[in-house]
Protein backbone atom coordinates (compact mmCIF):
# COMPACT_ATOMS: atom_id res chain seq x y z
CA UNK A 1 0.00 0.00 0.00
CA UNK A 2 1.49 3.69 -1.29
CA UNK A 3 1.87 5.99 2.22
CA UNK A 4 0.67 9.16 1.23
CA UNK A 5 0.59 12.27 3.15
CA UNK A 6 -2.44 13.98 4.01
CA UNK A 7 -3.48 17.37 4.98
CA UNK A 8 -6.57 17.03 7.66
CA UNK A 9 -8.33 20.40 7.79
CA UNK A 10 -10.26 20.98 10.77
CA UNK A 11 -8.11 17.88 11.89
CA UNK A 12 -9.04 18.77 15.42
CA UNK A 13 -12.75 18.83 15.40
CA UNK A 14 -15.35 15.83 15.64
CA UNK A 15 -14.70 14.59 11.88
CA UNK A 16 -11.33 15.52 11.89
CA UNK A 17 -9.91 13.38 14.57
CA UNK A 18 -12.12 10.37 13.72
CA UNK A 19 -10.94 11.21 10.52
CA UNK A 20 -7.45 11.15 11.76
CA UNK A 21 -7.86 7.98 13.48
CA UNK A 22 -9.18 6.19 10.12
CA UNK A 23 -5.90 6.81 8.25
CA UNK A 24 -3.23 6.19 11.18
CA UNK A 25 -5.38 2.49 11.25
CA UNK A 26 -4.39 2.76 7.50
CA UNK A 27 -0.81 3.07 7.95
CA UNK A 28 -0.90 6.68 6.22
CA UNK A 29 0.78 9.79 7.17
CA UNK A 30 -1.36 12.69 8.73
CA UNK A 31 -1.18 16.39 9.32
CA UNK A 32 -3.59 18.25 10.93
CA UNK A 33 -4.41 21.76 10.31
CA UNK A 34 -6.71 23.90 12.36
CA UNK A 35 -6.90 26.67 14.60
CA UNK A 36 -7.73 24.60 17.69
CA UNK A 37 -4.56 22.47 19.10
CA UNK A 38 -4.34 19.19 18.65
CA UNK A 39 -4.32 17.89 21.97
CA UNK A 40 -5.44 14.39 21.56
CA UNK A 41 -3.82 10.97 22.37
CA UNK A 42 -2.91 10.45 18.96
CA UNK A 43 -0.50 13.50 18.38
CA UNK A 44 2.59 12.05 18.84
CA UNK A 45 1.56 10.39 15.77
CA UNK A 46 0.05 13.12 13.92
CA UNK A 47 1.93 16.20 12.19
CA UNK A 48 0.29 19.78 13.49
CA UNK A 49 -0.39 22.91 12.39
CA UNK A 50 -1.79 25.59 13.82
CA UNK A 51 -3.63 27.80 11.72
CA UNK A 52 -6.52 29.41 9.67
CA UNK A 53 -7.58 28.02 6.70
CA UNK A 54 -8.12 31.79 5.70
CA UNK A 55 -4.65 32.22 6.17
CA UNK A 56 -3.21 31.63 3.07
CA UNK A 57 0.39 30.97 4.61
CA UNK A 58 -0.88 29.03 6.89
CA UNK A 59 -2.76 26.78 4.49
CA UNK A 60 0.66 26.53 2.41
CA UNK A 61 2.72 25.79 4.64
CA UNK A 62 0.66 23.11 5.92
CA UNK A 63 0.31 21.65 2.37
CA UNK A 64 3.75 21.26 2.05
CA UNK A 65 4.58 17.71 0.12
CA UNK A 66 0.59 16.42 1.00
CA UNK A 67 -0.20 14.39 -1.20
CA UNK A 68 -3.94 14.69 -0.48
CA UNK A 69 -5.57 17.22 0.96
CA UNK A 70 -9.42 16.38 3.07
CA UNK A 71 -11.04 19.65 3.70
CA UNK A 72 -13.23 19.21 6.68
CA UNK A 73 -12.65 22.66 7.97
CA UNK A 74 -16.08 24.50 8.53
CA UNK A 75 -17.91 27.21 10.50
CA UNK A 76 -20.94 25.73 11.71
CA UNK A 77 -24.46 27.46 11.59
CA UNK A 78 -24.03 29.03 14.74
CA UNK A 79 -20.68 31.18 14.00
CA UNK A 80 -21.66 34.42 12.95
CA UNK A 81 -22.44 35.16 9.29
CA UNK A 82 -19.02 36.76 7.89
CA UNK A 83 -17.19 33.85 9.77
CA UNK A 84 -19.43 30.97 7.84
CA UNK A 85 -18.75 32.34 4.71
CA UNK A 86 -14.76 33.68 5.07
CA UNK A 87 -14.34 30.19 6.22
CA UNK A 88 -16.36 27.94 4.80
CA UNK A 89 -16.19 29.60 0.83
CA UNK A 90 -13.39 31.97 1.02
CA UNK A 91 -11.30 29.37 2.96
CA UNK A 92 -12.28 26.52 0.83
CA UNK A 93 -11.13 28.83 -2.04
CA UNK A 94 -7.74 29.24 -0.09
CA UNK A 95 -6.94 25.47 0.09
CA UNK A 96 -7.95 24.95 -3.75
CA UNK A 97 -5.64 27.50 -4.76
CA UNK A 98 -2.76 26.24 -2.65
CA UNK A 99 -3.32 22.74 -3.59
CA UNK A 100 -3.14 23.69 -7.17
CA UNK A 101 -0.12 25.60 -6.82
CA UNK A 102 1.33 22.52 -4.61
CA UNK A 103 0.63 20.20 -7.48
CA UNK A 104 -1.28 18.18 -4.35
CA UNK A 105 -3.11 15.15 -5.99
CA UNK A 106 -6.15 15.04 -5.04
CA UNK A 107 -8.52 17.31 -2.79
CA UNK A 108 -11.50 15.64 -1.15
CA UNK A 109 -14.18 18.88 -0.30
CA UNK A 110 -16.91 17.51 2.92
CA UNK A 111 -20.21 19.81 1.73
CA UNK A 112 -23.02 19.01 3.54
CA UNK A 113 -26.68 17.61 2.21
CA UNK A 114 -27.69 21.55 3.85
CA UNK A 115 -26.84 22.37 -0.03
CA UNK A 116 -30.44 21.27 -0.54
CA UNK A 117 -32.48 23.58 1.69
CA UNK A 118 -35.61 22.17 1.74
CA UNK A 119 -36.33 19.79 -0.73
CA UNK A 120 -39.93 18.78 -2.27
CA UNK A 121 -39.11 14.94 -3.19
CA UNK A 122 -37.31 12.09 -1.72
CA UNK A 123 -34.83 10.82 -1.98
CA UNK A 124 -32.72 14.15 -3.15
CA UNK A 125 -29.85 12.94 -6.28
CA UNK A 126 -26.92 14.73 -7.11
CA UNK A 127 -28.40 16.42 -9.59
CA UNK A 128 -31.36 18.04 -7.62
CA UNK A 129 -31.56 22.08 -7.57
CA UNK A 130 -29.05 23.48 -4.86
CA UNK A 131 -31.14 26.15 -2.29
CA UNK A 132 -29.31 26.46 0.68
CA UNK A 133 -31.24 27.52 3.86
CA UNK A 134 -29.34 30.49 5.58
CA UNK A 135 -25.75 31.27 5.91
CA UNK A 136 -24.36 28.00 6.38
CA UNK A 137 -26.47 26.11 3.18
CA UNK A 138 -25.57 29.09 0.88
CA UNK A 139 -21.96 29.27 2.05
CA UNK A 140 -21.71 25.56 1.26
CA UNK A 141 -23.04 25.89 -2.01
CA UNK A 142 -20.11 28.58 -2.88
CA UNK A 143 -17.96 26.47 -1.90
CA UNK A 144 -18.76 23.69 -4.18
CA UNK A 145 -18.99 25.96 -7.02
CA UNK A 146 -14.97 27.06 -6.39
CA UNK A 147 -14.59 23.25 -6.58
CA UNK A 148 -16.46 23.10 -10.14
CA UNK A 149 -13.79 25.79 -10.53
CA UNK A 150 -11.02 24.49 -10.29
CA UNK A 151 -11.75 20.95 -11.47
CA UNK A 152 -12.22 22.86 -15.06
CA UNK A 153 -8.58 23.86 -14.21
CA UNK A 154 -7.12 21.05 -14.14
CA UNK A 155 -7.20 19.59 -9.98
CA UNK A 156 -8.71 16.43 -8.96
CA UNK A 157 -11.92 17.53 -6.23
CA UNK A 158 -14.32 14.69 -4.83
CA UNK A 159 -17.30 16.68 -3.08
CA UNK A 160 -18.88 15.02 -0.44
CA UNK A 161 -22.43 16.09 0.73
CA UNK A 162 -22.93 13.74 4.15
CA UNK A 163 -26.04 14.10 6.26
CA UNK A 164 -25.65 14.89 9.51
CA UNK A 165 -23.35 12.76 10.84
CA UNK A 166 -22.76 11.41 14.69
CA UNK A 167 -20.25 8.94 15.95
CA UNK A 168 -17.37 9.28 18.96
CA UNK A 169 -16.23 12.87 20.22
CA UNK A 170 -20.02 13.99 18.59
CA UNK A 171 -21.99 16.25 21.02
CA UNK A 172 -23.43 19.64 19.66
CA UNK A 173 -27.39 19.18 19.25
CA UNK A 174 -27.32 15.47 19.79
CA UNK A 175 -26.05 15.93 23.21
CA UNK A 176 -29.35 17.40 23.87
CA UNK A 177 -30.97 14.09 23.11
CA UNK A 178 -28.09 11.98 25.15
CA UNK A 179 -28.13 14.19 28.57
CA UNK A 180 -32.04 13.68 28.79
CA UNK A 181 -31.89 9.74 28.13
CA UNK A 182 -29.48 9.80 30.28
CA UNK A 183 -31.37 11.25 33.29
CA UNK A 184 -34.34 9.23 32.29
CA UNK A 185 -36.48 11.63 30.75
CA UNK A 186 -38.80 11.38 27.78
CA UNK A 187 -38.18 13.50 24.59
CA UNK A 188 -39.67 15.82 22.46
CA UNK A 189 -39.42 16.39 18.84
CA UNK A 190 -41.30 18.46 15.97
CA UNK A 191 -44.25 16.81 14.58
CA UNK A 192 -45.61 13.11 14.79
CA UNK A 193 -42.25 11.58 13.93
CA UNK A 194 -43.31 9.82 11.36
CA UNK A 195 -40.99 11.64 8.82
CA UNK A 196 -37.73 9.74 7.71
CA UNK A 197 -34.94 11.36 8.48
CA UNK A 198 -31.53 9.80 7.36
CA UNK A 199 -28.49 10.34 9.42
CA UNK A 200 -24.54 8.67 8.81
CA UNK A 201 -21.91 7.45 11.05
CA UNK A 202 -18.68 9.41 11.24
CA UNK A 203 -16.48 5.80 10.42
CA UNK A 204 -19.10 5.43 7.16
CA UNK A 205 -18.06 9.08 6.02
CA UNK A 206 -14.83 8.10 6.61
CA UNK A 207 -15.29 5.17 4.21
CA UNK A 208 -16.27 7.65 1.88
CA UNK A 209 -13.26 9.74 2.12
CA UNK A 210 -10.99 6.74 1.79
CA UNK A 211 -12.80 5.56 -1.34
CA UNK A 212 -12.28 9.13 -2.83
CA UNK A 213 -8.93 9.52 -1.96
CA UNK A 214 -7.93 5.46 -3.06
CA UNK A 215 -9.92 5.26 -6.56
CA UNK A 216 -9.03 6.02 -10.22
CA UNK A 217 -8.91 9.72 -10.88
CA UNK A 218 -11.89 10.16 -13.50
CA UNK A 219 -14.00 8.06 -10.91
CA UNK A 220 -13.51 10.39 -7.65
CA UNK A 221 -13.28 13.41 -9.47
CA UNK A 222 -17.63 13.87 -8.65
CA UNK A 223 -20.12 14.61 -6.30
CA UNK A 224 -21.36 12.48 -4.14
CA UNK A 225 -24.30 11.79 -1.65
CA UNK A 226 -23.28 9.85 1.62
CA UNK A 227 -25.77 8.44 3.77
CA UNK A 228 -27.13 5.44 6.05
CA UNK A 229 -28.64 2.64 3.70
CA UNK A 230 -31.09 1.70 7.07
CA UNK A 231 -33.21 4.16 8.61
CA UNK A 232 -36.61 3.93 9.85
CA UNK A 233 -38.96 7.28 10.99
CA UNK A 234 -37.49 9.72 13.33
CA UNK A 235 -39.33 8.83 16.49
CA UNK A 236 -38.38 5.12 15.69
CA UNK A 237 -34.71 5.80 15.57
CA UNK A 238 -34.50 8.51 18.34
CA UNK A 239 -36.58 6.40 21.27
CA UNK A 240 -33.99 3.58 19.96
CA UNK A 241 -31.74 5.71 22.17
CA UNK A 242 -34.15 5.87 25.22
CA UNK A 243 -34.97 2.30 25.18
CA UNK A 244 -31.06 1.24 25.34
CA UNK A 245 -30.74 3.80 28.36
CA UNK A 246 -33.26 1.69 29.82
CA UNK A 247 -35.65 3.91 31.86
CA UNK A 248 -38.81 3.51 30.13
CA UNK A 249 -38.79 6.82 29.00
CA UNK A 250 -40.63 8.22 25.40
CA UNK A 251 -40.71 10.39 22.70
CA UNK A 252 -43.11 12.89 23.33
CA UNK A 253 -44.45 14.63 19.82
CA UNK A 254 -45.54 18.24 19.94
CA UNK A 255 -47.58 20.45 17.59
CA UNK A 256 -45.29 21.29 14.40
CA UNK A 257 -46.15 25.35 13.91
CA UNK A 258 -46.31 26.53 17.51
CA UNK A 259 -43.24 24.77 18.52
CA UNK A 260 -41.62 26.04 15.46
CA UNK A 261 -42.66 29.70 15.91
CA UNK A 262 -41.38 29.34 19.46
CA UNK A 263 -38.22 27.89 18.33
CA UNK A 264 -37.53 30.93 15.37
CA UNK A 265 -38.52 33.65 18.38
CA UNK A 266 -36.08 32.00 21.06
CA UNK A 267 -33.38 31.60 18.14
CA UNK A 268 -34.24 35.29 16.97
CA UNK A 269 -33.24 36.45 20.70
CA UNK A 270 -30.52 33.87 21.18
CA UNK A 271 -32.28 31.70 24.13
CA UNK A 272 -32.02 28.58 21.97
CA UNK A 273 -29.34 26.98 20.31
CA UNK A 274 -31.40 25.23 17.36
CA UNK A 275 -30.95 27.44 14.30
CA UNK A 276 -33.18 27.91 11.09
CA UNK A 277 -31.74 24.92 9.48
CA UNK A 278 -32.93 22.28 12.37
CA UNK A 279 -36.32 23.18 13.79
CA UNK A 280 -37.29 23.85 9.87
CA UNK A 281 -36.40 20.22 8.42
CA UNK A 282 -36.38 18.24 11.62
CA UNK A 283 -40.45 17.27 10.94
CA UNK A 284 -39.82 16.90 7.29
CA UNK A 285 -38.20 13.87 5.21
CA UNK A 286 -35.07 14.18 4.77
CA UNK A 287 -32.95 11.16 2.53
CA UNK A 288 -30.98 11.31 -0.22
CA UNK A 289 -30.00 8.94 -2.51
CA UNK A 290 -26.45 7.00 -2.04
CA UNK A 291 -26.87 5.08 -5.35
CA UNK A 292 -24.40 7.15 -7.38
CA UNK A 293 -21.41 6.43 -4.40
CA UNK A 294 -22.71 2.88 -4.38
CA UNK A 295 -21.74 1.65 -7.90
CA UNK A 296 -19.17 4.09 -8.38
CA UNK A 297 -17.20 4.33 -5.93
CA UNK A 298 -18.48 0.38 -3.51
CA UNK A 299 -19.53 2.20 -0.46
CA UNK A 300 -20.88 0.54 1.94
CA UNK A 301 -21.85 1.95 5.14
CA UNK A 302 -21.49 -0.04 8.29
CA UNK A 303 -24.22 1.36 10.74
CA UNK A 304 -27.93 2.23 10.51
CA UNK A 305 -29.70 5.26 12.02
CA UNK A 306 -30.07 3.33 15.47
CA UNK A 307 -26.94 1.90 15.49
CA UNK A 308 -25.33 5.41 14.87
CA UNK A 309 -27.22 7.03 17.18
CA UNK A 310 -26.70 4.45 20.35
CA UNK A 311 -22.70 4.12 19.32
CA UNK A 312 -22.58 8.16 19.35
CA UNK A 313 -24.37 7.25 23.10
CA UNK A 314 -22.21 4.87 24.53
CA UNK A 315 -19.32 7.04 23.72
CA UNK A 316 -21.26 10.35 25.65
CA UNK A 317 -21.90 8.16 28.59
CA UNK A 318 -18.30 7.01 28.65
CA UNK A 319 -17.21 10.34 28.23
CA UNK A 320 -19.66 12.26 30.30
CA UNK A 321 -17.33 13.31 32.82
CA UNK A 322 -14.53 13.84 31.03
CA UNK A 323 -12.38 17.02 32.14
CA UNK A 324 -14.36 20.62 31.87
CA UNK A 325 -16.13 20.35 28.58
CA UNK A 326 -16.31 24.65 27.98
CA UNK A 327 -19.74 25.58 25.73
CA UNK A 328 -19.25 26.16 22.05
CA UNK A 329 -20.77 26.23 18.84
CA UNK A 330 -18.57 23.33 17.40
CA UNK A 331 -20.14 19.59 16.86
CA UNK A 332 -16.87 18.32 19.71
CA UNK A 333 -18.38 21.11 22.44
CA UNK A 334 -22.10 20.80 24.84
CA UNK A 335 -24.12 23.93 23.23
CA UNK A 336 -25.29 26.44 25.57
CA UNK A 337 -28.77 25.35 26.52
CA UNK A 338 -30.74 28.62 26.91
CA UNK A 339 -34.22 28.29 26.99
CA UNK A 340 -34.03 24.52 26.40
CA UNK A 341 -32.01 24.24 29.94
CA UNK A 342 -35.81 24.82 31.61
CA UNK A 343 -37.82 23.31 29.15
CA UNK A 344 -36.34 19.63 30.23
CA UNK A 345 -38.15 19.59 34.00
CA UNK A 346 -41.40 19.24 31.91
CA UNK A 347 -40.46 15.48 30.60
Amino acid sequence: MSRDLYLVTGGSGFMGINLVRYLLARGQRVRSLDIAPFDFPERREVETVVGDVRDRAAVDTAMADATRVVHCAAALPLYSRRDIFTTDADGTRVVLEQALRRGVARVIHVSSTAVYGVPDHHPIGEQDRLQGVGPYGRAKIEAERHCEAFRQRGLCVSILRPKSFVGPERLGVFELLYEWAYEGRNFPILGAGTNRYQLLDVEDLCQAVWLCATAGERLANDTFNVGAREFTTLKQDFQAVLDYAGHGKRIVCLPVKPATALLAVLAALRLSPLYEWIYETVAKDSFVSIEHIEKTLGFDPRYSNQQALIRNYAWYVENRTRGERVAGVSHRTPWRRGALGLAKRFF
